[in-house]
This record gives C-alpha cells, structure tokens and sequence, in this order.
C-alpha cells in the first residue's frame, strides 16, 4: 500500500498546469484517433468487398455486441499507446541522464521553478551554500551575489598568483546550485592533499578553484567563466560577483577599555587596531568596529544591482556576518539597490556565534551591527531560530545566538522559526531555512 501511494502521488505531478506536456499528449491522441478512423474506413471497405476466411469471425469478435467490441478494442489500443509511450520515453531519458531524478521531477524544475519568485541571496561561504542548497527545490529564479574580498587559502593563491578574483564562495555556490548535488558537490569541494613526496603545487587546491580559473582563462572573463561552470553542472539561477574590482576587507577593533589589573595598576587601553586581509581579521581577537573596502569607491557588477531592484525577497546571510556578508553591501551601488528595491529585505541571523567576529553577539547586535555599516530601515525581517536548546554541545568557543529584545522603534520584524541542523546544530538546515524563507511571501 505504502509503495502504491508513493507512486501514485508521484504520478500526480504530471497533473500539474504548465508542465508543457498535457496539451501535446492531447494532440497525439486526437492524431491517433484520426489515424484510426482512417484505417477503420479501410477496413470497413475492405471487409465489405473482400472475401474473407471464416476465421476473422473470430478474430473480430463479431460475435459480441458492437459497443462491447468497441470498447475492448479501444481500451486495449489506450492501454498499449500509454504504456508504450512511457516506456519508450524511460528508456530514451535513461540514457541521457546520469542521475536518478525522476522525469517529471527535471520537468517541474524547468517549467514550474522558473515561474517561481525572484530571490537575490547575499553573502559567501558554508551559510549562502546552506541557503541556496535549500531554496533551489521553492524555485529557479535566484540570483546569489558573492563577495570578492576573500584572500586566504586556495583562492587567496589563486587571487595573487593569477589576478583572479577568489573563486571558493563562487565554487561553494556552484555545487549547492547543481543538478547532481551529490556528485558534484563531491567533485568541486574535492581538495588536493600531499603526495609521497610532500607538498606540491596543487597541495591545498581545491578542484572547483583550478576549473573556475581554467575557464577563465577560456572565455576571457570571471563572470562569463562562473557562468559556464554553473552550465556545466546544470545549476539552478545565476552566481554573480557583487563587483569586478579587485577589494581588500579592512576592519578597526574596539580596544578594551582601561582596566586594573591585580597589582591595583592602571592598564591604559591601546588605540584602535586596524589590519587589512579578510582572513587575518578573526586572528586579532578584539571585538570588531567596523569594516571597510580598498578601494572603497568601486563600481558594483551591473547584473547584481538589477537583481536586487527586480527582487521579490532580498536574502543577507547566514554567513559570516563581517567577512561574508559585509564586503557585499559595503559596494555603494549594492547598498543604494538595497534602499530603493521594493523587495522584503530579510537579514537570516546564524544560529551560533563565530570565534573573533561575533564573540557573544545576540540577534539585536547582529542585526545593529549591519545597520551601522549600511543605514537604518533597510532589513525588514530577521530570521531567528527558536530552538535553542538542542542538546548538542557546539564546537569550542561558539555559543548559541540567543534571541534579545530590539530597542523601542525599531522597525525590524523578528520571525522566529527552527531552521537549525539536527546533526549540526551551530549551522542552518537547508530545507527549514528555506521554508522559512518563503513563508515571508505569503
């Protein structure tokens, strides 16, 4: 019974309006049953002039009342004309596809996902993937703006050694948006480790770095490069950069205060700390001022900015709220699109705190810290998640974010929800998160 319903509510899909496929199973029947009324004319004619041996009595059921031939020859045309149909179709589709994926499936994903809501995400690293991961099955018309400021590991090697804007949040969005997730996922993250003889070139590349450079070199541009990875892994919407300037994330630290120390001696406070380099930011260990871009007068990638105007939800984050999402709405057109879209904007808080980033921030920090660097009355809704007792002990040094009161006036919307991970409870689960995420339409 169990196996019945399943595929019969998988069945049911080919049911939905605006698969394309309904009105041309009408018009072959309607070209079958002309064909057939043209070979019964013949028939009719030839049984009338033609002598025929007695067994075609028979075979003919001339026996049987006239409606009940006719519905016995039309049943069993119908039922051999569907069956043939999906076979033919099944074994066609089977050796074009290299997944699973059930036809009916790619097709919603094509037609009805298409028509789906205009969704921009903004940010970089595990938590945009988490996002994208998860929004891709609500609908095919997103558009992930990633930051460039990345400058450590392998896309920090890549970025000096070859001028190439950082490509890992590219590559990390990349796999989240495939078709086969499962494969590719494996493939683009896949990072080369030592060989026998120790480090080498490829030493700490991951895959998905080398062929987004590679074909850039091929198509002579970043952007169309990370256009034809996504082609080439059957991803859903478009990743675009948030700039094309190459961009160095600074940050200035608020010293402790003056303090005394156990002798009863005054310890004057340091002055600011600055540093430049997206990943020596969390080495300093102080809490964070503020953050900007050098250059700070860049140009934003003019497809993001349209996204964002045309949008009918704006995601920032989860992510890294300093060094992921920060660098994005630092670029001064991507912060004008983001006062003027009519788009809800929508800030998704983490669920966990990041070691010398968001050292004990609550939600009201999150949310105040980016409106220092951005201006007020931009986010309109903060996504927060509700469970926060989960049992899990998180790693080292991170804490739950917990959820505190906004001040008086404040005109962001806190929607509370559970969107963590069962087996990871300091990160976001995809399917929640995106549930949540377009509830906000309605």
């Amino acid at each position: 019974m169990k196996r019945t319903s399943l595929l019969s509510k998988a069945n049911a899909r080919w049911l939905i309006p605006g698969l394309s496929i309904k009105r041309w199973l009408l018009m072959m029947t309607v070209g079958m049953a002309l064909i057939s009324l043209g070979i019964g004319y013949v028939l009719v004619e030839f049984y009338r002039e033609a002598s025929v041996p007695p067994i075609f009595y028979y075979l003919t059921l001339q026996f049987v009342p006239r409606v009940l031939r006719a519905l016995f020859f039309g049943g069993a045309g119908i039922s051999l004309l569907v069956i043939g149909f999906f076979k033919f179709n099944a074994s066609l589709i089977r050796s074009m596809r290299a997944d699973n994926q059930p036809v009916v499936d790619k097709l919603w994903q094509q037609r009805i996902a298409s028509r789906g809501p205009r969704i921009v995400a903004i940010g970089g690293g595990h938590g945009m993937a988490a996002l994208l991961k998860g929004i891709k099955h609500k609908t095919a018309n997103i558009t992930a703006i990633v930051t460039v400021a990345d400058d450590g590991g392998s896309s920090g090697r890549l970025r000096r050694d070859f001028g190439l804007l950082p490509p890992g949040d590219f590559r990390m969005c990349i796999s989240a948006l495939a078709d086969d997730e499962s494969l590719v996922s494996q493939l683009f993250q896949y990072r080369f480790g030592k060989t026998a003889s120790g480090e080498n070139g490829l030493t700490g590349h991951s895959f998905g770095n080398l062929f987004i450079a590679a074909m850039k070199e091929l198509t002579g541009s970043f952007e169309r490069a990370i256009l034809e990875s996504s082609k080439v892994v059957a991803g859903t919407g478009r990743i675009v950069p948030s700039t094309l300037s190459d961009v160095t994330l600074c940050a200035e630290f608020r010293p402790v205060g003056d303090r005394v120390n156990a002798a009863g001696q005054l310890i004057v406070a340091p002055l600011p700390v600055h540093t430049r380099g997206e990943s020596s930011i969390r080495d300093i260990g102080l809490p964070i001022e503020r953050v900007w871009l050098e250059p700070n007068q860049i140009a934003a990638f003019p497809e993001a900015t349209r996204a964002i105007l045309n949008a009918d939800l704006v995601v920032m984050g989860p992510g890294s709220l300093f060094t992921s999402v920060m660098p994005n709405v630092l670029v001064e057109g991507i912060a004008d699109a983001l006062r003027e879209t009519p788009a809800k904007c929508v800030y998704v808080c983490n669920v966990a705190t990041e070691r010398g980033e968001t050292d004990g921030f609550t939600v009201a920090e999150h949310v105040a810290a980016l409106e220092r660097h951005i201006g007020p009355n931009i986010v309109d809704y903060v996504i927060v998640n509700n469970r926060v007792d989960t049992g899990f002990e998180p790693p080292k040094g991170v804490t739950i974010v917990l959820p505190a009161e906004f001040v008086p006036g404040s005109t962001v919307k806190v929607v509370m929800a559970n969107v963590v991970d069962d087996e990871t409870p300091w990160r976001h689960d995809p399917a929640k998160l995106a549930n949540a995420v377009i509830k906000l339409l309605s």
